[in-house]
């Protein structure tokens, strides 16, 4: 038989949660293609590997853009590859599908991504909100009457919501996470020390140093970033610093807070109350960005917690939507 799947189809990455076994997959949303052949050459981490990196006639591509399907055929490609690598599909039946999607989407960007999974191998396939699946996996509990909030920063939209009695009240999308962190990364290196570096190394950046709260010794961490001179066009390396790094993605993170505020202003006074006693919880890989959490409690005055596997909350959520569906429909045919 095959077993239900829940899967988080992120712009950075892919992880698919199947029901009885956890995360059985985590991997880059990274498509390899011979552009002369339209064979796909590499999936997930290994094509990643070769972003930036390939000869003329090979294109490595994000299939997702900003948490939506950029393009549909390889992004079928894409998750055909993964149910076929994980050995998803029975014998005689096809999975159930339980996958995620921002909250403000569009009703084609909806099929487009209900129909890639359908002919990837899905039976059903079921879409769920993406922040509402995320405070499921990070072990809030959505389904009494009060009222909890959650962020969950991902790499191309960051999803704000305000949850009671399993569904969403109040919330906001916005096309701005942690691709565009990167490419202001990209950006400000550019422009402020004449040094061109790609995607993959902003990234590497971000991680290492990347702060989004201004504090003293920021400074003090340092990064020796590799790149080529804009002006010479030779290879070379500068040192930049944590306080120049939150220079750079400050416009983006500063959208996320005003997102934030805007759906705190518009929440009903009741749940308010509630956010204040339980806090805000951050998930999503932007929730491991260094200080987030000071700077949201700091400008929202709201207690704000970091889920403890940030990365991995919406697959365990979609996981545990589909298990409270199995337990339903069990108790619905044995009634």
């Amino acid at each position: 038989m095959a077993k239900d799947i829940g899967i988080d189809l992120g712009t950075a990455n892919v992880l698919i949660y199947v029901v009885g076994k956890g995360i059985v997959l985590n991997e880059p949303s990274v498509v390899a293609i011979d552009t002369k052949t339209d064979k796909v050459l590499a999936v997930g981490s290994e094509a990643y590997r070769m972003v930036g990196r390939t000869p003329g006639n090979i294109r490595a591509i994000r299939p997702l853009k900003d948490g939506v399907i950029s393009d549909f055929d390889i992004t079928e490609a894409m998750l055909s590859y993964f149910i076929t690598k994980l050995s998803l599909k029975g014998f005689l039946s096809k999975p159930n599908i339980m996958i995620c999607a921002p909250t403000n989407i569009t009703e084609i960007e909806r099929k487009a991504i209900v129909q890639a999974a359908e002919k990837s191998g899905g039976a059903k396939v079921y879409l769920e909100a993406e922040p509402k699946v995320a405070a499921l996996g990070a072990g809030m509990d959505i389904f009494k009457p009060s009222g909890n909030m959650v962020i969950d920063m991902g790499g191309g939209t960051s999803d704000i919501a305000i949850l009671s009695l399993g569904d969403i009240v109040a919330s906001r999308s916005i096309r701005v996470a942690g691709d565009r962190m990167n490419t202001e990364i990209v950006n400000y290196l550019k422009h402020k020390h004449n040094l061109i570096i790609g995607e993959r190394t902003a990234e590497t950046v971000k991680i290492k140093i990347g702060t989004a709260y201004p504090e003293p010794g920021n400074e003090e961490k340092t990064m020796e970033v590799r790149g080529r001179d804009s002006v010479s066009g030779m290879p070379t390396t500068t040192t930049i610093n944590a306080a120049e790094v939150e220079v750079a993605i400050h416009d983006s993170v500063e959208q996320i807070v005003a997102a934030a505020m805007a759906v705190l202003e518009t929440t009903p006074p009741e749940l308010a109350a509630d956010i204040i006693d339980r806090g805000i919880m951050l998930t999503g890989g932007g929730a491991l960005l260094d200080g987030i959490d000071k700077l949201f409690s700091e400008r929202l005055t709201v207690p704000v917690i970091i889920s403890e596997d940030p990365l991995d909350n919406v697959a365990k959520g979609a996981g545990v939507l589909l298990e409270h569906m199995d337990t339903k429909n069990t108790q619905e045919n044995n009634a």
